[in-house]
């Protein structure tokens, strides 16, 4: 592969980790538009939505190169790697890096991963401060941290074995939702606090906020899908507690 393809394959890995990583349609077309321009395309065409990316560059001297992209997982949210892929683009934009620049800092990125005592705690922080919010005591809110900790093995365990987001919920909220109706029978907590607080964790809230925005800025295709997938993933969790209730009659 010359430079050139090898330039227009960095822009859509770069595209796929914005996608992936909780960054909406638009910024993932811009971002890639515009790193295009600062290697020399006079011309970026990108059409993306929350399952493909296709990208076209053509150069001054008339070469036209396509690739396409397919997006098969929805990801995760990590704003520290959408913060250092807008770093990226912005420092290629100033001063385009070599080749084989870009693609070490790509691979740097894509790997990273936040440790897992930072995991951890910011999801029993998250979910035990929520569950006394919405009412609960402190007992609620130390139960809620504990089953935080389930929710967050599931996550790195379970997730990679279940590329659907729809089922992976379904059964995360099944488990979580049987735990704290069991543990309830032997400690004076609330259940629905409690559930609410890990709940939040699991609630696909950014996911929904970009679909509506989506819409709203015209890109109508990707926003109906980014919906209906938060609608089915949110109805997972909510199959998933009731189901839990109805098993063990809490």
């Amino acid at each position: 592969m010359d430079t050139r393809g090898k330039i227009l394959q960095q822009l859509i890995h770069v595209g796929e980790l914005l996608l992936t990583n909780g960054a909406e349609v638009k910024r993932v077309e811009e971002t890639i538009v515009r790193m295009g321009r600062a290697y020399g395309a006079s011309e970026t065409d990108v059409f993306a939505i929350t399952s493909s990316i296709v990208v076209t560059i053509t150069f001054p001297d008339g070469e036209m190169l396509t690739q396409t992209k397919r997006i098969r997982s929805s990801g995760d949210t990590d704003f520290t790697k959408i913060e250092e892929l807008n770093a990226l683009s912005r420092r290629c934009c100033a001063h385009p890096l070599p080749v084989e620049e870009l693609t070490a800092e790509i691979k740097r990125i894509r790997e990273f991963r936040q440790g897992r005592l930072y995991f951890y705690c910011g999801s029993m922080l998250a979910a035990g401060s929520l569950a006394m919010f919405f009412g609960g005591n402190a007992a609620d809110g130390a139960m809620a941290a504990l089953v935080a900790v389930l929710i967050c093995a599931m996550q790195r365990r379970l997730a990679p074995l279940c590329m659907n987001n729809v089922i992976f919920n379904l059964i995360v909220s099944f488990v979580t939702g049987t735990i704290i109706c069991l543990l309830a029978g032997f400690l004076p907590v609330h259940v629905d606090k409690i559930m609410i607080g890990d709940i939040m964790l699991l609630i696909p809230g950014l996911a929904l906020t970009n679909a509506v925005r989506n819409v709203l800025i015209g890109d109508t295709i990707s926003g109906i899908m980014r919906l209906i997938e938060s609608l089915l993933w949110a109805g997972a969790l909510a199959c998933g507690f009731m189901g839990a209730v109805w098993m063990t009659g809490v």
